[in-house]
């Protein structure tokens, strides 16, 4: 029997494309209707994501547990669709995003540089995806409810008309999701093949119970493949080549969403597999996570370095903060028994880093958005005498790039890398805690120029070229409302710790 109960935040967002879908077909041209149409439906859909893990945990689509020989199970049943903790919070970060960048898209909408139609839609539908993505209890739904975040998107990068480079950003965002969706589907199929299963919990049980497949190198290549897979979606290094332009070339407050929404939900897919099926493997998934966070904490944050172009800059750095997001996962099996032992406290880090970090990316966007337009973020030198001219706005801008580098009075950046180092220690791997120390010291360098490119004084021979448009009313509020969010849990931290506490 299905429960619909479950099923209610994934109504709602599915519904809310759909809404937003009929708007316009039936008052085509009145982008006000469709705006709006979708914003209730994003903080409707984050209203029931909440209403929903009220009572305890829900599960659907479940099924007696198929007869795979020496694996058993506590449960009597296997659900597809479980609705829990994560899955809340999930639900209810992917609908902030999406509430968060259509406030920031008002200007764009308004103006017609993109369709409100198709813009709201695809928006609508990547919400859907993302709010399915937490609850997938098998590697089908997973990667199905994967897709479905990542398919609109193509479409959304390439959505500024008249732009060759959002057009070049969607084919190279659309050349390399398809690579990676691709390797997932085979590591899944060749885990299928040795184990019987695709549920998450079936999958651990095979693994935990078959001693057998240690000796077949196909089952170790499944694991990696599936891992690098997933990999793809977060721009870990070296799957990260993609992250640059696409961010450079979609309109900014597409990147912004890029950046947040679509990086949760690889961290996201990322935890499931590696915790929930692969932890009987974690020798072999461990070391992976680890050489994939080293490296992609160290390469975002030496190119950023060179960076010139704010969203360049911000794309990097999103690359180095999927590394310090990765690093709590390749504390698994780096210190024998101590880091299975400590599983729950790394579960809750990278959850809790997730949560602060989409915070203050949102932030600084948002401020990118208020003092640019949402075309182009432009260069560094773009932002002299920001200060002066937007006092407010360049505040926020600098606190979100203290949080982001891990400065006061960015406090919110502060606890989420002590939580991250702690992790770490917890694990048994004080070796990445040391390196995450050293990257973060790294990090200091773009974030702290980034921030103070906006109080220097205009360069006269581009003065005249200077445009400071004025703030769209909903940006100003997307915007005060984040700073707010920011300020609350960098002085009150626990409020996320808490709620991402296993």
């Amino acid at each position: 029997m299905i429960d619909h109960t479950a099923l209610l935040p994934a109504y709602c967002a599915g519904g809310t494309a759909l809404l937003a879908f009929l708007s316009d077909l039936v008052a085509p041209g009145r982008r006000a209707l469709v705006l709006s149409v979708t914003l209730l439906g994003g903080l409707v859909t984050g209203v029931a994501c909440w209403w929903g893990s009220r009572g305890g945990s829900r599960a659907t689509f479940c099924l007696e547990p198929p007869d795979i020989p020496g694996v058993t199970i506590a449960s009597e049943r296997v659900c597809s669709f479980q609705w829990d903790g994560t899955a809340t919070l999930v639900g209810i970060l992917f609908a902030t995003a999406t509430v968060v960048v259509l406030g920031l898209s008002v200007s764009a909408l308004r103006t017609g540089e993109v369709p409100a139609g198709e813009y709201c839609f695809l928006l609508a539908c990547s919400m859907t995806g993302g709010v399915v993505l937490g609850a997938s209890g098998d590697l089908i739904t997973l990667i199905i409810a994967m897709e479905t975040l990542t398919l609109p998107l193509y479409v959304l990068v390439g959505l500024r008309r008249r732009s060759v480079a959002s057009a070049e950003a969607a084919v190279t965002f659309f050349v390399v999701s398809v690579v990676s969706t691709s390797v997932t589907l085979l590591g899944a199929a060749l885990l299928y093949g040795a184990t019987g299963t695709v549920h998450i919990r079936l999958l651990a049980g095979a693994l935990e119970s078959r001693a057998e497949l240690r000796s077949v190198p196909l089952v170790s290549a499944a694991v990696v493949l599936v891992l690098v897979g997933l990999a793809f979606k977060v721009a870990a290094v070296p799957f990260h080549a993609w992250a640059p332009s696409t961010y450079d070339g979609a309109p900014l407050p597409i990147a912004a969403y890029l950046s947040t929404a679509s990086k949760v939900g690889g961290v996201i897919a990322l935890l499931i597999v590696a915790v929930g099926a692969l932890e009987p493997w974690l020798d072999v998934a461990g070391p992976a996570l680890a050489a994939l966070a080293v490296l992609t904490m160290t390469v975002g944050n030496l190119a950023a370095l060179r960076q010139r172009r704010m969203v360049r800059l911000l794309a990097w750095s999103s690359v180095a903060q999927a590394g310090y997001i990765l690093a709590p996962l390749g504390a698994f099996a780096l210190s024998s028994g101590r880091s299975l032992s400590a599983t729950p406290v790394i579960v809750t880090a990278v959850l809790a880093y997730t949560v602060f970090y989409v915070v203050l990316e949102l932030g600084a966007f948002g401020a990118v958005v208020a003092l640019r337009g949402s075309a182009d973020g432009g260069t560094l030198d773009d932002y002299r005498g920001a200060a002066r001219r937007r006092p407010w706005v360049a505040g926020a801008f600098v606190l979100a790039m203290a949080g982001l580098a891990g400065l006061p009075p960015g406090l919110a950046g502060l606890f989420a890398k002590v939580t991250i180092v702690r992790a770490l220690l917890d694990g048994g791997a004080g070796w990445l805690a040391v390196v995450v120390a050293l990257n973060a010291v790294v990090g200091l360098a773009y974030y702290v120029r980034a921030a103070a490119s906006l109080f220097g004084s205009p360069d006269p021979s581009s003065a005249a070229r200077a445009v400071w448009p004025r703030v769209p009313v909903a940006a100003s509020v997307v915007l005060a409302a984040v700073t707010i969010a920011a300020l609350v849990i960098g002085l009150a931290p626990q409020l996320v710790l808490n709620a991402v506490t296993l």
